[in-house]
């Protein structure tokens, strides 16, 4: 696994992090905007969008003094590339126990 998924990773390990994910999916949104609805206090949402920034599932802009947030999609294709690759490769270890298991007990 490389650096960067590992580093995904452990910002998904979060609740508050997911909570603000799946806020952002119904939109762009400032950290002012995310305190209410996730009953966090600006800090807390403002360091938890800082994880999420340098993790690479969130992008950040300027606009004036508001910095609205967004996903960003091409650090989750990464993670689901790799998850792909995790789930061929375990396929293919289920389908050499089951054809082993087969052969196990066609002999017996």
């Amino acid at each position: 696994m490389n650096k960067e998924i590992a580093t995904t990773f452990a910002a998904l390990s979060d609740p508050a992090r997911l909570a603000i994910l799946d806020a952002l999916t119904r939109g762009e949104a400032d950290a002012t905007a995310l305190v209410d609805p996730l009953g966090l206090t600006q800090p807390t949402v403002s360091h938890h969008l800082k994880v999420l920034e340098r993790a690479g599932l969130i992008e950040r802009r300027r606009i004036g003094t508001r910095r609205p947030c967004r996903l960003s999609p091409d650090r989750l294709a990464e993670v689901t590339g790799w998850l792909e690759q995790l789930r061929a490769a375990m396929e293919r270890n289920y389908t050499r126990l089951d054809n082993m298991l087969q052969q196990e007990e066609d002999t017996t």
